[in-house]
Formats: C-alpha cells, sequence, structure tokens
C-alpha cells in the first residue's frame, strides 16, 4: 500500500508541474503587461523601466527558475491589478466557486441518480427513451446558451430571479442549475448504463432465484454496485466545478475563481493567471488522487496493477 501511496503521489505532482509549466510559457505569449499598467501615451523609457521593475526583461528560462523556486514556497508574485498577493487575491474568491461547485454537483447527484435509475429498471420502455434523451441532449447544450436561456426566460421575461450577483440563494439558482444540468445527464447516463450490466450478473439472478424482494436486490445489490463508477464521475466533475467554471461565472456574473482568471487574462496579470491556474490544478489533482487511494483501498488488485 505504501507503494502504490508513494507512485499515486508522484504522479500527481508530476501532473501539477506539468501544468504549472505549460501555464508559464503559454502566459508569455498573451504580450507585454507593462503597456497596459501604465497610462495611455506612456514613453517607452517608462514601459522598459517598469518590464525592468516586473522582472519581465530577465531571459525567460530566469523568470521561468524565479517562478518555481517562488512557487513551492507558495509566493506566485503580486497582481498587477490588485497590488496585492497573487494567491491571496484568488483564495478569496474559492468560497464564492466552492458554493457554486457543491451546489451544482448535489443538485446534479440527485436528478441523476433518480432519472438514471428510473431508465434502468423501465429498460426498452417509452420512460427510458425520454429519459435517456433529455440526458443526451443535457450533455450536448453548450452552457453558455443554456445560462443565456435561463437569464431571458426566468429573469427578463419573468422576472422571477436575478440575472446574476453574489449574495444571496436567488442569485445562486440559476447559475448553479446551468452547472447542475451537464452533471446530472452525465450520471444518469453512466448509472443506467452500470446498472443494466450489474441487473445480467449471476448474483443478480441468484438473488431474485431466492426470492428476495425486488426493492432489497436493488439497493443492496445492484444499487451499491452500480454507484462505484458514478463516484469516479462525481470527483472528476467535483475537481472541474471547484477548479472554476469559467463559462457559467462569466455569464452570471459570478465572483468566482475561473471569472477572475478571465479578467487577469484580458489585464495580462500574470501573477493571477499563475496562482489561480496552480490552484485549479491542484484541486482537481488531489481530489483524483483521494479517489485513486479509496479504490486502492477497496480494490487491492488496482495496487497490484500498478
Amino acid at each position: 500500500m505504501i507503494g502504490f501511496f508513494l507512485r499515486r503521489l508522484g504522479e500527481s505532482m508530476l501532473a501539477i508541474w506539468g501544468v504549472v509549466t505549460i501555464m508559464f510559457f503559454v502566459t508569455r505569449v498573451l504580450g507585454d503587461p507593462a503597456a497596459l499598467l501604465l497610462p495611455i501615451g506612456a514613453s517607452a523609457a517608462d514601459i522598459e523601466a517598469l518590464r525592468d521593475q516586473l522582472g519581465l526583461n530577465q531571459p525567460l528560462m530566469v523568470q521561468y527558475f524565479h517562478f518555481l523556486t517562488s512557487a513551492l514556497q507558495g509566493d506566485f508574485g503580486t497582481s498587477f491589478q490588485h497590488g496585492r498577493d497573487a494567491m491571496d487575491v484568488v483564495l478569496e474568491r474559492l468560497p464564492a466557486t466552492a458554493t457554486l461547485a457543491l451546489t451544482a454537483i448535489a443538485i446534479g447527484l440527485v436528478i441523476g441518480a433518480v432519472a438514471g435509475s428510473v431508465a434502468a429498471l423501465k429498460r426498452g420502455s417509452a420512460v427510458e427513451l425520454l429519459v435517456m434523451a433529455v440526458a443526451l441532449l443535457g450533455q450536448a447544450t453548450p452552457v453558455f446558451w443554456l445560462g443565456i436561456m435561463l437569464i431571458l426566460f426566468f429573469a427578463v421575461n419573468l422576472g422571477w430571479l436575478p440575472t446574476g450577483g453574489y449574495g444571496t440563494i436567488w442569485q445562486l439558482i440559476l447559475p448553479a442549475v446551468t452547472l447542475a444540468v451537464f452533471v446530472s445527464a452525465s450520471i444518469a447516463r453512466l448509472l443506467r448504463s452500470s446498472m443494466l450490466d450489474i441487473l445480467q450478473e449471476d448474483y443478480i439472478r441468484t438473488a431474485k432465484a431466492k426470492g428476495l424482494l425486488r426493492s432489497t436486490v436493488f439497493f443492496w445489490h445492484v444499487a451499491r454496485n452500480a454507484l462505484i463508477p458514478v463516484v469516479t464521475m462525481t470527483a472528476i466533475l467535483t475537481g472541474e466545478l471547484l477548479g472554476g467554471s469559467v463559462v457559467t461565472e462569466t455569464v452570471f456574473a459570478w465572483p468566482g475563481i475561473g471569472r477572475l482568471i478571465i479578467q487577469a487574462i484580458e489585464a495580462k496579470d500574470f501573477p493571477i493567471i499563475q496562482a489561480g491556474i496552480t490552484l485549479i490544478a491542484a484541486i482537481f489533482v488531489l481530489i483524483n488522487f483521494l479517489v485513486d487511494l479509496l479504490y486502492g483501498v477497496l480494490d487491492p488488485r488496482i495496487r497490484k496493477a500498478r
């Protein structure tokens, strides 16, 4: 188990390093932030002086080395826009993103579990066809389009909910539902497929032959085993949403990490971009790391296969 733990830890650290490295070099392609930070009409000498102050005149590999050594100490520099520690600014947005992500996951899990179970139990019927058609549509619908349509219908036409913002439960409903549609659709399709496979297993036929109640067979034999792949899917979706739902946060003016990164990209605020993407990568990798460890505990064959 210790060897499995160390291998997965090493792979996780390598993944984070790869993301951070790619992110560093990609941000340098965005352009020169010094020209944006100074007033329009600033002289070339002023721009050059600011570049020197920000360390942008150093060779690229020197900048990369300084970035890595500082990042290992939790220092991602000072935000060009906010004039504060970049990671502090990013962490301030984490509660908003976590609230949105966890609400969407909760809604999606409930709806997806019910829809997937109904579709599996009603196999071959019109109900299954309808549920799977809606689920497929939910997965295929672009998030930004769905968000805009919900705003137009519930906020603009009906006036029931606010168009965006942060702070009340009413402002949370539309963005959470927008994300929950994809989550519930993904879980419903996966759970249905998993349950149909398990229903064909010999031990299910044996349980039915023993005269067990249908509800007992469903809850204690089918549902429990079918939820294993759903756990993986939920972990992946949670990591993605906690990492920042960029499009949804932008559409609904939700002050989360995703929206902050978009604003930082527009302003070429390298420290915020670097801190934000590093945090996203760390959250995503950590969740997957914990799920891998859980699988290793539940099924020793996974540890030996590594």
